[in-house]
């Protein structure tokens, strides 16, 4: 168990010191960092946990090959080649290959980040009836191709793992799309079943591979199993994770939609969300939920206790309006830092290493 020490000066705005709890006397040791440096920011915590800052990323120069004299000499006379970067960065999700993707509504398409093979791809389409305009929340399907809820044309468009545009879902006749304001999107492979939350609808679609709608989960309320704005949405293992924005909380459902339980509440306490964004699991099953109202990700037990966070105040991580949370396999955790436009990348190493 994760445990942290939080303390709340009179103000009425989140602001925590971290603290390690008590260890355990059978307390596993530290893990060992391979070829981290001793003075990245980094958070120590009970049980050998650990959480390291890795870089910031923001555009396509992150990739540029070193350049020669006679391209430095050009870069000084007309001025060095115009780059792809981030302008309104919102979801962040990671594919099989570890790329990093991002939907940017503010460049109007889609920005693959790939410091494996230290590759940048841009992904749009912007022709025809079927243009896509405002890329909102962005996953991946097992086979890598990338589905994107567009919130201004009420669709989602799908392209494959080497960004080629395959299909829209969701087009109606005359170019209208079928749902009013498409924002969260998760995709079950296995069922080959597409969740989609349609944020003024307060409710989740759940799709067929070909679109067709199978059921809908939700509707617009308080009690359980009902929403207010859902916005982002998550699949892991059984469970579907629901950012319930006005309801100040996380629910999670099976994948049926049979309401299980929920994290956090309206307020300005411990444990409270007040404007959550994006959410994310890692591999001990921790719920992390990005809050851009505290400017941090707060990260939860599955019995809804705070078990530590990071970004505003806390030591470690630094954004302003934070947005898009996605946690690869290999338990790197990766942020979209809305305002700052660029994305931050932290390493939790957890008890079990």
């Amino acid at each position: 168990m994760v445990y942290l020490l939080l303390v709340r000066p009179p103000s009425t705005v989140l602001v925590a010191a971290l603290l390690i709890g008590a260890a355990s006397a059978h307390a596993r040791p530290k893990p060992k960092v391979q070829n981290m440096p001793t003075n990245v920011p980094h958070l120590e915590m009970d049980g050998g946990r650990q959480l390291y800052f890795e870089r910031n990323f923001t555009s396509q120069r992150e990739f540029r090959t070193k350049r020669g004299f006679w391209t430095k000499l050009a870069d000084l006379a007309v001025g060095e080649p115009d780059y792809r970067r981030m302008i309104r960065p919102y979801s962040v999700a990671t594919d099989s290959h570890n790329r990093v993707i991002v939907a940017d509504p503010g460049a109007y398409g889609i920005h693959v980040f790939d410091f494996e093979q230290q590759k940048y791809k841009f992904i749009s389409h912007t022709e025809g009836k079927d243009a896509l305009r405002a890329p909102q929340c962005v996953a991946v399907d097992a086979r890598d191709n990338i589905y994107v809820s567009d919130t201004d044309a009420g669709k989602i468009f799908v392209f494959g793992a080497n960004g080629k545009f395959q299909r829209v879902i969701g087009s109606l006749k005359g170019g209208e799309g079928m749902f009013k304001r498409p924002t969260g999107i998760a995709v079950d492979s296995e069922a080959q079943r597409i969740y989609v939350a349609d944020t003024w609808r307060d409710k989740i679609f759940v799709l067929d591979f070909e679109g067709s709608v199978v059921h809908t989960i939700g509707k617009r309320g308080s009690a359980e199993g009902e929403f207010n704005f859902p916005t982002e949405i998550l699949l892991h293992g059984p469970d579907l994770f629901v950012v319930d924005a006005m309801n100040f909380r996380i629910q999670v459902l099976n994948r049926s939609g049979s309401y299980r339980y929920a994290i956090g509440s309206a307020g300005d306490g411990l444990g409270h969300i007040f404007r959550p964004k994006g959410i994310g699991t890692d591999s001990e099953g921790h719920i992390y939920v990005a809050d851009a109202f505290y400017n941090n990700v707060q990260v939860f037990d599955r019995q809804g206790q705070l078990l530590y966070y990071f970004g505003a105040d806390a030591g470690i991580g630094d954004f302003l309006l934070p947005a898009g949370v996605a946690i690869d396999r290999n338990d790197r955790i990766y942020v979209i830092d809305s305002y700052h436009r660029r994305g931050q990348i932290f390493h939790y190493l957890g008890g079990a290493r």
